[in-house]
């Protein structure tokens, strides 16, 4: 919050945040993940988010010196991966070694540590997507694309004993809301491959998902409505589907075409390569999660009597916005654009609140100031809005991926009803070009082609 600092951004900046992040995690060993609460009472929607917005930096705790004392416990940095042979139940009939690359993925993105600080956007999405393949994985040998419910309660048991075999938190299911049924899609009607590929235009459905573009797809989705169109066809299973009971817009309805949607991944990640598919279904998780702020507000009273009339103290409603702002970031990270979708709800509750001033820009709020922080608010990390992953090696310990934004203003919005914030570039089409002579009595000769004009967005984008 403080802009006397914006000139520091460099290795000592990440050196610094670093050091001070290492400090709090060793403050942490023994950590008990909870479930959050990741959607807001009021949701605001952030429409057709784009890529990443900043040139990212890496933050690795590499350029931090290994622990001298051996007889004190390593920091959760460094954590002690010693895998160990996990107890099955013998019940779940599926080859784990074929799936090894994407588990141990899972568990290194929901590692003991940070799980519960990367949930919304990393760990949950990652543990998604490797459900999406492990039922394919199991269907694949007898021709279903769901499992039963005893198959899923045994299945589902020894695949979070395994993440937790290669150091996973234990509370993942609590963390990401997952139970055995998410492998059953049990109000799905199309459960088998050979009736699933005599309904869907299943080429057409290949064609969209088998290589979605991460820098395309949120903006001008290609797969998604691929997806959407085919849980849709598979949900009516034969039956009427405009019954009461099974009609879209029904609480019944979307439930069945939410579980179809799970037969149509679960196709998908048998006709792609593990690699493929868990690309692909994180590219596709991360459209949804940018459009939701994961903070919580809760009536900013404070903020509106400090901050609400003409002749506030700009110190007072300072102190005040910084306290409120502090207090919603409950300790997690947020991506680019989510910040942006946070920072332009907050704003709009002021704003409806009678707070006309722009209060970010006179206190110097920046987008970093809404995801977590250390050292009182000094330094804070902003996850990329395309897909990332928790990288764990013996040499480097843990490491993500932050953008270089320390100080990237928060937006102010221009309205108080503002519903929705488009950051996708439009496409427009220039005026209609003079119509060719052999259509016209006169006139100088001219030939026209059409244009297409793109509004860019931004000049540079690095990923």
């Amino acid at each position: 919050m403080d802009r006397s600092s914006s000139g520091s951004c460099g290795q000592g900046t990440v050196h610094h945040w670093l050091v001070l992040i290492v400090v709090w995690l060793c403050g942490s060993q023994h950590v008990v993940s909870q479930k959050s609460t990741l959607e807001p009472k009021d949701k605001f929607l952030l429409s057709d988010p784009p890529i990443g917005l900043f040139d990212p930096i890496e933050i690795s705790p590499s350029v931090l010196p290994h622990n001298t004392n051996p007889v004190e416990p390593l920091s959760p940095m460094y954590p002690n991966y010693t895998s160990y042979d996990p107890v099955l139940t013998g019940k779940c009939h599926v080859n784990f070694s074929a799936l090894s690359y994407i588990m141990e993925k899972t568990a290194y993105d929901c590692s003991i540590p940070l799980a519960p600080l990367v949930a919304d956007v990393i760990c949950c999405p990652q543990v998604n997507s490797l459900m999406n393949i492990f039922q394919a994985a199991y269907g694949s040998g007898n021709g279903t694309l769901v499992l039963n419910q005893a198959s899923a309660n045994a299945c589902f048991s020894d695949i979070m004993n395994i993440l937790a075999s290669k150091g996973a938190n234990t509370n993942i299911p609590e963390l990401c809301t997952l139970r055995p049924s998410n492998l059953t899609d049990v109000s799905c009607p199309v459960k088998d491959i050979s009736s699933f590929e005599k309904i869907v235009n299943i080429s057409k459905l290949q064609d969209a998902c088998s290589n979605v573009d991460p820098l395309k797809e949120c903006c001008r989705p290609v797969c998604q409505p691929a997806i959407a169109e085919a849980a849709i066809h598979i949900s009516s299973g034969g039956a009427n589907m405009f019954g009461s009971s099974s009609m879209p817009g029904s609480a019944v309805g979307i439930d069945v075409v939410s579980d179809c949607k799970g037969v149509v991944h679960s196709w998908l990640s048998m006709k792609l390569s593990s690699e493929e598919a868990n690309s692909a279904f994180r590219v596709l998780s991360g459209c949804k999660v940018n459009k939701v702020c994961p903070l919580e507000f809760d009536e900013p009273s404070s903020v509106v009597k400090a901050c609400g009339k003409a002749s506030s103290s700009t110190l007072s409603c300072c102190a005040a916005l910084h306290s409120y702002i502090g207090t919603r970031q409950k300790q997690i990270f947020v991506t680019n654009l989510q910040a942006i979708n946070c920072a332009t709800m907050f704003g709009s509750m002021l704003q409806k609140a009678g707070v006309v001033d722009d209060i970010y820009g006179l206190c110097d709020i920046d987008l970093k100031d809404f995801s977590l922080q250390a050292d009182f608010g000094q330094q804070g990390c902003l996850l990329r809005s395309l897909p990332t992953d928790i990288v764990f090696d013996n040499a480097t310990g843990i490491s993500f991926t932050c953008d270089l934004s320390d100080n990237i203003a928060a937006p102010w919005p221009s309205s108080s009803s503002v519903q929705s914030l488009s950051l996708c570039a439009p496409e427009m089409s220039l005026p209609a070009l003079p119509v060719s002579p052999k259509s016209e009595s006169s006139g100088p000769s001219r030939t026209g082609i059409g244009v297409l004009l793109l509004l860019v967005f931004l000049t540079t984008i690095t990923i």
